[in-house]
């Protein structure tokens, strides 16, 4: 398994595992329990875990990407600057995560705040984590570029006179 195969297998993981923890907690907030929102915090460190997997795999990712026919440059550096700030909110989250699972190991009061923080930190963190994998998806998909209506595969502009 080469660098781009494995950034393929992992980068997944951190942008599904933001939407399965914000569902979690979600559930776990209306229905209030502390079992359920602590499994959520869980998802989200495992998925800060996985962030950084994904972030590491990319360098070696783009060497083996960035000279093959139909590579853009400009799609992975815009790549690259989604995914350092989709790091930088995974980290917070899991950070954040992990502070609040241990002030409800404490059964600290104010770890009700860390859920409520928690909850915002997802969904702003699930904005990014869309355009990181839209992004990523954009270097080597080209039907889900936004010009991929008039490009076809064997590279021809599409010229429909009709």
């Amino acid at each position: 398994m080469n660098d781009a195969h494995f950034h393929l297998v992992v980068n997944h993981l951190p942008i599904v595992g933001v939407l399965i923890g914000f569902l979690v907690l979600l559930a776990g907030l209306i229905m209030k329990k502390p079992q359920i929102k602590n499994t959520a915090l869980g998802i989200f460190i495992f998925s800060a875990l996985t962030a950084i997997a994904a972030f590491l795999t990319g360098e070696g990712a783009e060497e083996i990407v960035e000279n093959l026919p139909g590579i853009s440059e400009t799609l992975i550096h815009k790549h690259e600057d989604y995914a350092e700030l989709f790091l930088t909110m995974m980290l917070i989250l899991g950070g954040v995560s992990l502070i609040t699972l241990f002030l409800q190991y404490k059964k600290l009061p104010f770890s009700k705040y860390g859920f409520v923080l928690i909850l915002l930190l997802s969904m702003v963190t699930m904005g990014i984590a869309k355009y990181v994998g839209t992004s990523g998806g954009e270097i080597t998909h080209i039907e889900i570029r936004s010009d991929a209506n008039v490009i076809q595969l064997d590279g021809n502009q599409d010229h429909n006179d009709d």
